[in-house]
């Protein structure tokens, strides 16, 4: 797994919760963290509120 941390912080807002609804909100905004590896198989890094970083679909989010 190849992980890049950005210096400049991305974000994205969440769409789509489904089976997911006590980790995401929609409409909440998430930092992500640049991860080449999971961006090549359609996912994101996401940081939650617990300041721990998961991988979703990135379908679930729209960058902003």
């Amino acid at each position: 797994m190849e992980r890049n941390d950005d210096p400049a912080p991305q974000f994205a807002f969440c769409v789509d919760n489904s089976g997911y609804p006590a980790s995401l909100e929609v409409f909440k905004l998430y930092q992500i963290l640049r991860d080449d590896g999971a961006a090549g198989e359609g996912e994101l890094r996401v940081v939650d509120d617990s300041g721990e970083d998961y991988l979703y679909s990135a379908r679930r989010f729209v960058p902003i």
